[in-house]
């Protein structure tokens, strides 16, 4: 890579951390399309997107805490067993093509949620903690598997199924993010006993767009136009990833 486009993509990665963290989210999905864009392999773009995933959803955590919108009692249910099911995801290492189509199939859904994004429902009533401790495992494992933190699954559930309102879904997301991210993360390193460089590159970005993001996004920022904008870019990812070789 060039320093030109290490450039370009150092710009793409803030960007895409302050639109992400504006929403309470640390932007995973972002930073797979970002980097599945500028070309880069994806056993490369797993575990950066990860130690990415973990800085800004650390900023993101503490922001919407302090703006009161985190629920404890919402959330340790869907973390239970989210964070060893994440090691595992992380611990596997499927073929190159198969985890294409799985990062490509990521993406999209997280474009469907983006494009569909509704206000807050009516009224919020937390799931049953049995449901909730099943959901945040298979979440758990999803999430190490793709390179996600599973917050473009949870937060969309939390609201189709009115399990939470949008600020109070995007807190909690953001520490189930952050901790499957990093449960996700030791699993890959447990297996490979690497990191990639890059991640060291694109950290100050990462931590510049989250700061800003998320200060914003915890004070009402409007998301509706940024929602659509990172729709398109996922999509073009998404189908990029899965159709093409």
């Amino acid at each position: 890579m060039t320093a030109s486009e290490l450039t370009l993509l150092c710009l793409g990665i803030a960007v895409i951390a302050f639109l992400y963290s504006s929403v309470g989210h640390a932007g995973a999905s972002g930073y797979i399309a970002t980097m599945t864009l500028f070309g880069l392999a994806p056993a490369i773009i797993r575990p950066t997107a990860l130690v990415l995933n973990i800085l800004v959803a650390i900023i993101g955590s503490f922001q919407f805490w302090r703006a009161g919108y985190f629920s404890w009692k919402l959330f340790w249910p869907f973390a239970l067993f989210s964070i060893p099911a994440a090691y595992l995801g992380g611990y596997l290492q499927p073929s190159a093509g198969v985890l294409r189509i799985l990062i490509g199939a990521v993406l999209l859904f997280s474009a469907a949620r983006l494009f569909f994004r509704k206000s807050d429902p009516p009224e919020a009533n937390p799931p049953a903690k049995s449901v909730a401790i099943g959901v945040g495992a298979g979440l758990g494992f999803l999430s190490g598997l793709t390179g996600t933190g599973g917050g473009i699954f949870l937060t969309p559930l939390l609201l189709f199924c009115k399990w939470a309102m949008i600020r109070q879904a995007a807190a909690v997301s953001a520490l189930f993010i952050l901790v499957n991210s990093i449960g996700g993360l030791v699993g890959y390193f447990s297996k490979t006993h690497s990191i990639p460089i890059l991640g060291m590159y694109l950290a100050i970005p990462a931590i510049i767009g989250g700061t800003v993001g998320s200060y914003l996004g915890s004070r009402r920022l409007p998301v509706r136009g940024i929602a659509l904008f990172l729709a398109t870019v996922l999509t073009i990812a998404g189908i990029k990833l899965i159709f093409t070789r």
